[in-house]
């Protein structure tokens, strides 16, 4: 599963160095695929490839939040997630609706930072 950022932040920013995926961003800000990672094109599940520097939408305008689809809970990396260790009002917390096993956050992590 991906870790989420609740409305309880207090937008301290102290998560957001910790991710070695470069999955956090601050309320409001776009994110990139290719931010931390070794993606220079995503094919959607719609099937359209996108850049991997085009500008996405935020997924929150209040608070930090999680790119669920590049979170890999730390896995590969750390033997915890670091946002939720270093949170001081402990508001990254599982994502109930991205349930992923060790493995696929394993080939998630793989696919981020492919070799070059």
């Amino acid at each position: 599963m991906a870790i989420m950022i609740t409305d309880e932040c207090i937008n301290c920013g102290a998560c957001e160095p910790e991710c070695p995926n470069n999955a956090i961003y601050e309320g409001g800000a776009q994110w990139r695929w290719a931010d931390g990672t070794t993606l220079t094109e995503v094919k959607t599940g719609e099937g359209a490839v996108v850049s991997g520097t085009t500008p996405q939408t935020p997924v929150s305008d209040e608070y930090y939040y999680i790119v669920s689809d590049k979170c890999t809970e730390c896995v590969g990396f750390h033997e915890e997630p670091q946002c939720a260790a270093v949170c001081p009002v402990d508001c990254c917390v599982d994502d109930p609706d991205y349930r992923e096993t060790r493995e696929r956050l394993l080939e998630k992590k793989e696919w981020l930072h492919i070799a070059a």
